[in-house]
């Protein structure tokens, strides 16, 4: 038999609208999680609410048969899930400590290792070995993390820095193992996320309890937030709108992250990445009136042009790596009547 053709590519539309879908849903939850994280001292917790929201969601829609494709629980799935889902919950337990422990303006440095972690990574699983340019502008930016980290100058938590680069590491291989992941769910984003977010409530839960417990219990039953005034924001009332509001965003973002690298290529989803820490950062100026240095803004700019140059040098690898369709045929050849064969 014949080989499947390949799927065609997503149109143009297709994919300006996920990125953008994307980019929204994700800027939206590093606003909302920075003005919980700044009150509360249950992170994990914080990130528990979230996916139990996310799941409630999921099951309405469900009911309502909104999502296109029906929801299950299979434990050949579940198993088989088990390396994206731990990725899952360590990826995104660091990156809300990451965001606890840092501006919101200087996330985006703090995670700016993410793509020379992603080519290693991608060599190692995939057996690959990358170009010169390829390495050079991993080399850019992380000379940009490095300048935002220790060439600033302005006081920042090396503690956040370090759950930064640690995220940087889990996000790098959490971006292979996806695509990989589908596989087991039949190729469906929406089975996917619903598998992720109910499988990181059982994972979180145990967590939860052995590491937040005290300060969950004083969260939620403690005399200091029993004793504020109606019209006063507690962190407790803080936590339940917060919860509220970036549970509904983490269940868009779960799609949307995954729909983006779905439908576009790893590259666009990492460059759409870099642009959302840019506007991440302009927002945390504003929002939460963060401090911009020069040399923060020239550290985002060099990680930025360095994600931009990666992006064009894989662009025009994968150009010259693609097989022609056909053979040019020498005039000579074809007056004497010799052709040479096809490729087979």
């Amino acid at each position: 038999m014949p080989p499947a053709p390949p799927p065609s590519p997503a149109s143009r539309l297709k994919v300006a609208g996920v990125v953008l879908f994307y980019i929204a849903a994700a800027l939206s939850m590093v606003m909302a999680n920075k003005w919980v994280l700044n009150t509360t001292t249950t992170p994990l917790f914080f990130l528990m609410t979230q996916c139990i929201i996310a799941v409630l969601l999921f099951l309405i829609s469900d009911a309502m048969r909104i999502l296109p494709d029906r929801l299950s629980f299979e434990v050949r799935a579940c198993k088989g899930l088990v390396p994206m889902v731990s990725l899952s919950v360590l990826g995104l337990s660091l990156s809300n400590y990451t965001l606890k422990y840092v501006d919101a303006s200087f996330y985006q440095v703090a995670r700016g290792l993410v793509l020379p972690f992603t080519v290693c990574v991608s060599g190692w699983m995939l057996h690959t070995r990358p170009s010169l340019p390829i390495l050079f502008s991993c080399a850019i930016v992380t000379a940009g993390f490095f300048i935002g980290v220790f060439l600033d100058g302005t006081p920042l938590s090396m503690v956040g820095v370090g759950f930064g680069v640690a995220s940087s590491t889990i996000t790098a291989t959490h971006s292979v193992i996806i695509k990989q992941s589908l596989k087991v769910v039949n190729d469906s984003t929406i089975l996917l996320s619903w598998y992720t977010n109910l499988l990181n409530v059982f994972v979180l839960l145990p967590i939860v309890m052995f590491v937040e417990g005290g300060d969950v219990m004083k969260l939620l039953f403690g005399i200091e937030e029993l004793a504020k005034a109606p019209g006063e924001w507690s962190a407790l009332r803080t936590f339940v709108y917060g919860s509220l509001i970036t549970g509904v965003v983490g269940f868009l973002m779960s799609l949307a992250s995954l729909l983006s690298i779905k439908v576009t290529s790893p590259i666009t989803h990492m460059v759409s990445s870099a642009v959302r820490g840019v506007a991440a950062s302009l927002l945390g100026m504003w929002l939460f009136h963060d401090v911009m240095t020069s040399g923060r803004a020239s550290s985002i700019a060099i990680i930025l042009f360095g994600s931009i140059y990666y992006t064009w040098v894989k662009h025009k690898e994968t150009e010259a790596a693609r097989p022609a369709e056909y053979e040019r045929v020498r005039m000579s050849e074809l007056e004497s009547g010799h052709q040479k064969a096809p490729p087979q």
